[in-house]
């Protein structure tokens, strides 16, 4: 009973499709999954992250008080991605819905960043720029993002994952002066800044003029270290471009239930709904380290078509755009009276 009327409210958000509607039902009467576990389940997360609006904006005022102390990795997250290290450029495999996301998230970085850089080269609208890709995996954004003219730096903590990136990398050589990776967190790059500032940099080094971190934050162990790092990696004026799930109740249901248990489009336990985190919370994060959200665009994957489109609705995946503030000009000091 439980199932059918899961696959009603499948049916009615797709209802614009009915080939997702029939394959939601195909996969409905096979599939082994147990509605009612899933409710006491969610139940449970439920119970253990509800806490008033008050409670939660005095915690969030806490951790924006934080130094960057505090780690971004979660082991888990990176056993978890080191033994799908090898499958990050198989189209049809686990990473598939990243693969198709390139439609939309690669179009939302150039423009954004070429209506805030006027002096765009032609052909390379990201001519100039230096960008940052956090959790960059093995290269699917970082890669188009250097093609667009950017000198960009990947980020990753799995090793493996980065030596996929670079051999794959490797066979483009127009790549080879734009595009760099290391194999570490967003906090060990700010280490490492800060212990070369004022010498000179290879190009592609920080400060930048945009950090990216796509389908990433979900999996981090402490936001506040990475917005921590964000804004002291990113230049005044620079940009932060995050995509990501909403913590709501549909996008449990679908990006945990459906997604994972019943569709099996990415691999069972990829995501926690613990670490969901909504537009709202996720700008009150980042503002106290000097970043205005100006953007926030809802996104909606098909499961049929394995294409991701636009959507007036965020209450599942999203993505952002929010700008660090610029430097104010130095105050001129008033002449002392009597100097002519």
């Amino acid at each position: 009973m439980y199932s059918k009327k899961f696959g009603r409210i499948l049916l009615g958000f797709y209802s614009h499709n009915t080939n997702v509607s029939s394959v939601i039902k195909r996969r409905l009467a096979t599939c082994p999954f147990s509605w009612s576990s899933a409710c006491k389940h969610r139940k449970q997360l439920l119970q253990r992250t509800t806490i008033v609006s008050s409670e939660r904006s005095v915690l969030l005022c806490q951790m924006s008080t934080q130094s960057a102390s505090n780690t971004t990795v979660d082991p888990e997250e990176v056993r978890r991605f080191q033994a799908l290290a090898s499958k990050w450029w198989d189209e049809q495999g686990e990473f598939a819905a990243l693969h198709s996301l390139n439609d939309l998230r690669v179009p939302f970085i150039r423009d954004n960043l070429m209506s805030l850089h006027r002096e765009c080269q032609p052909g390379r609208p990201l001519g100039g720029l230096k960008i940052l890709d956090v959790g960059c995996g093995g290269g699917l954004l970082t890669e188009p993002l250097a093609r667009l003219g950017g000198h960009v730096l990947g980020v990753d903590p799995v090793e493996n994952s980065i030596s996929l990136a670079r051999l794959h990398s490797s066979s483009d050589p127009e790549l080879g002066g734009r595009l760099r990776y290391r194999a570490c967190t967003v906090e060990e790059l700010l280490g490492s800044e800060e212990d070369v500032r004022g010498e000179e940099k290879e190009a592609g080094e920080g400060p930048f003029d945009a950090v990216v971190a796509s389908e990433v934050v979900e999996h981090l162990a402490d936001l506040e270290t990475f917005a921590f790092c964000c804004g002291h990696l990113i230049k005044p004026g620079g940009s932060l471009f995050i995509t990501t799930i909403n913590k709501t109740n549909l996008s449990y249901a679908l990006a945990i239930v459906a997604a994972e248990q019943i569709l099996r489009i990415v691999p069972q336990g990829t995501h926690d709904w613990d670490k969901f985190i909504s537009p709202a919370d996720l700008e009150r994060l980042l503002e106290p380290h000097g970043f205005s959200v100006l953007t926030v665009r809802g996104m909606l994957y098909n499961p049929v078509t394995g294409s991701w489109c636009w959507s007036d609705n965020t209450e599942i995946n999203y993505a952002l755009h929010a700008v660090k503030a610029a430097e104010e000009p130095p105050h001129r000091q008033a002449e002392p009276e009597g100097r002519a």
